[in-house]
């Protein structure tokens, strides 16, 4: 779907235009399918999640609160800002649950499995603590970040959001990976 169809489509519903949601959603719901995919991916056995319910839950968030969406990109930018809190809250949700609840019996390579596990969403809820100190510091380069990672856009969709040029949006990413680096060296 064409930039200016989405961007239309958007503006009507926000006019209040339910029909154009309707027409919204299957244009956009591949596009987010792989961007959940793509971050699911790299998430490890963390994300028990599949990326269907990732969108879902991520467009039931998103949408719920009748966002100012404003364009393509913006759209992005929401949907991974969602997708990063619904795979957050996702893992914190595991991680209680192996922490509570009924105690149960289990072989050695259970445990490893588990321990594995709950390796990787600790580093999940790592790194959303160190994107939170991140957007502390630097809200923009943090959204920067989210919108790279999570959806998966393209420096110039990153620079048309944060009305900056591609050569800000690369040295905040730059700066990022560092700040990021470092803060989860420092946790571990």
């Amino acid at each position: 779907m064409a930039e200016t169809d989405l961007t239309g489509l958007l503006q009507a519903w926000r006019g209040g235009d339910r029909a154009a949601l309707d027409r919204l959603l299957p244009e956009v719901y591949d596009l987010l399918r792989k961007m959940a995919a793509g971050r699911i991916a790299g998430a490890g056995p963390v994300a028990s999640l599949e990326p269907t319910a990732l969108v879902h839950e991520a467009l039931l968030r998103m949408l719920g609160g009748n966002p100012d969406l404003q364009n393509r990109a913006h759209f992005l930018a929401v949907a991974a800002l969602q997708m990063r809190a619904v795979l957050v809250d996702h893992a914190r949700a595991r991680l209680a649950a192996k922490r509570g609840g009924g105690a149960l019996m289990l072989t050695l390579g259970a445990a490893e499995r588990q321990a594995e596990d709950r390796g990787v969403e600790v580093d999940l809820l790592a790194l959303d603590q160190a994107m939170a100190q991140l957007a502390e510091q630097d809200p923009r380069t943090a959204r920067a970040v989210e919108m790279s990672y999570f959806a998966g856009m393209s420096r110039d969709e990153i620079a048309g959001v944060l009305a900056v040029s591609e050569a800000t949006v690369d040295r905040d990413l730059r700066f990022a990976r560092a700040f990021l680096s470092r803060q989860l060296s420092a946790g571990a």
